[in-house]
């Protein structure tokens, strides 16, 4: 039993050809709809699973197609993001089997398949992407990494992407002097498809690792949205996710955790750090005349039409480029702009990690460095 997928996002597709395969069936997959055509004229497959939205020709000019061909009773299923009532209704119209809405479950997508195709004979039993969840869009997470070799909890990351569909790992070797390269050399392994491990030679300060990972992963183009995250996981993967929801729902380019302590999240911060970090927010808040609780927090992410705007050109400091982001954010669109597209977003959680790289004296220079900013982005 044959089957074809069509969808131009491919960590979509990966995991579904994956597990449709243990299953048995025989799969070809394709990013782009013309070629998918072509494809259905050629290795005329038992069923056609077609995503709506795509660059180059829609979805429902496929099911037009195959519904006007030799083969016309081949049964389609459709897997989209878009719930609009008159897509759904055309697309029962043209004599689609099946439409589920983005997101949803890899192993609801097998279940309709074997009903509409039946199950193959050599059907297997393993299950390698067990509840992963197929999502409507792509997310590049870029992870700055610094001697992380102990601090580094792999399998979070690796769990993480196994159930959640549409997510690449760019980790950011930044010239470490311990075993960093190799624990992330070793966590790639056989997860090529969802993991990049970039690696600088020498060491050019979190800000600049930071750039260079965003810069690569916006080459990528089946990325809706590039974001970064620190290594230790202070801020989690589930609560990224929630940074995403927001900004795929609404017209923000930028997207900023924020670790505001309030009732009903986890915040713990070393009180000594936080009374420096209210200063510091206060001086923060003047420079972008915008109210802005917290800048400083690692886990932001961003439309991809802004990604050279914020990182084209290199930082002027080493550790408040965040500052920089949204200065550079405002100067490019003006302050009003700028309010509309920034978004600050508390997080459910925030737990300050041992071993941080930032020390009570380097806080201190970080009001240097606010002059610098200060300074270099005047008018």
């Amino acid at each position: 039993m044959k089957i074809l997928a069509i969808d131009d996002q491919k960590l979509v597709l990966i995991p579904l050809e994956n597990r449709l395969k243990e299953i048995g069936y025989e799969v070809i997959t394709e990013t782009d709809g013309r070629k998918g055509i072509e494809l259905f004229n050629s290795f005329q497959p038992d069923l056609v699973i077609v995503d709506i939205n795509m660059p180059t020709i829609s979805g429902l000019e496929i099911v037009k197609h195959i519904r006007n061909s030799n083969r016309p009773k081949t049964p389609i299923m459709i897997l989209s993001g878009n719930t609009d009532d008159d897509m759904i209704t055309e697309g029962f119209e043209l004599g689609v089997n099946d439409y589920m809405k983005k997101p949803l479950s890899l192993t609801e997508v097998c279940l309709r398949a074997k009903n509409l195709i039946g199950v193959p004979e050599n059907n297997g039993p393993k299950k390698t992407f067990k509840n992963t969840i197929i999502q409507e869009r792509c997310v590049g997470v870029v992870i700055p990494c610094y001697n992380e070799e102990k601090r580094l909890f792999s399998t979070e990351f690796t769990d993480y992407i196994k159930k959640h569909s549409g997510y690449h790992l760019c980790f950011v070797n930044d010239g470490s002097t311990d075993k960093t390269l190799e624990v992330l050399n070793e966590l790639r392994k056989g997860r090529e498809d969802f993991i990049t491990v970039y690696d600088c030679e020498k060491n050019g300060g979190k800000a600049e690792a930071v750039r260079q990972g965003m810069l690569h992963m916006a080459k990528q183009e089946d990325l809706d949205y590039i974001g970064f995250l620190d290594a230790d996981l202070s801020t989690d993967l589930s609560d990224f996710d929630d940074l995403v929801k927001t900004i795929e729902n609404s017209n923000y380019k930028i997207v900023s955790g924020s670790r505001i302590s309030r009732m009903g999240a986890n915040i713990t911060k070393e009180s000594a750090r936080k009374i420096i970090s209210l200063t510091i927010n206060y001086i923060i808040r003047n420079i972008l005349k915008m109210d802005f609780k917290d800048t400083q927090c690692g886990a932001k992410i961003f439309h991809k039409d802004v990604i050279d705007i914020s990182f084209g050109e290199k930082f002027v400091t080493q550790w408040i480029f965040d500052v920089e982001i949204f200065r550079r954010i405002t100067l490019h669109f003006g302050l009003d702009k700028a309010k509309e597209i920034l978004c600050e977003q508390p997080l459910k959680r925030w737990i300050h990690a041992d071993g941080s790289k930032l020390s009570m004296k380097d806080s201190v220079k970080i009001v240097g460095q606010l002059a610098q900013i200060k300074w270099h982005y005047r008018k």
